[in-house]
């Protein structure tokens, strides 16, 4: 845990002075809980911080070291997957499951990046038969999605490559066995925001 507050100090670096949250959160906010230890918080802040705009590879890794080290299970995860958006792009989308009464899944599906379903995304056979493309589901703002339920997603696929003719606008399905299991509308295709770790 003594390594916390120098990777905290680190990740802060690394955020320009000039940005801010909507909420007017800067990086001189998270030095002045860094001041009184308050550790957990200004982890929070940073991460904030990090969806005001592209941030380097180094400050999500640093991040997500911090939070394992201080047991944050959740804010490691997100700064995992953060991690992965920055090296292969961001994909979110607005998905809407299937009503338990007309689809296989009776639970609901966790939020925290658990699941990795299939997709159909238009992809295409040589013989014209849909592929579908396997990728982890992370559902924005809240901890689950109920049957039947509506939330803004995110999506990282398991080969990114298959995914780079997506547009905002488009349909896709998600599928957990042949059946279509929801529908998301595409509202976010950004590529890549660094290839390294500096």
């Amino acid at each position: 845990m003594e390594d916390v507050p120098k990777l905290l100090e680190a990740a802060s670096l690394l955020v320009p002075e000039e940005i801010a949250t909507e909420n007017d959160i800067t990086v001189n906010d998270v030095w002045e809980y860094l001041s009184r230890d308050e550790w957990e918080v200004a982890l929070g802040l940073l991460e904030e911080l990090g969806d005001v705009q592209p941030l380097p590879l180094s400050f999500w890794e640093t991040l997500a070291t911090a939070a394992k080290q201080m047991r944050l299970d959740k804010s490691a995860a997100w700064c995992h997957w953060r991690c992965y958006e920055t090296r292969n792009g961001i994909i979110r989308a607005d998905l809407t499951l299937r009503p338990a009464t007309e689809a296989r899944r009776q639970t609901p599906i966790s939020g925290a990046g658990v699941l990795r379903p299939m997709w159909n995304i238009g992809n295409r056979t040589p013989t014209g038969e849909p592929v579908l493309n396997i990728a982890q589901l992370w559902v924005e703002f809240t901890p689950f999605l109920e049957p039947g339920g509506q939330a803004s997603v995110r999506l990282a696929p398991l080969d990114p490559s298959q995914w780079q003719q997506l547009q905002p606008g488009q349909v896709i399905t998600l599928h957990e066995d042949r059946s279509v299991a929801g529908t998301a509308v595409v509202l976010e295709v950004s590529r890549p925001t660094t290839t390294s770790t500096a």
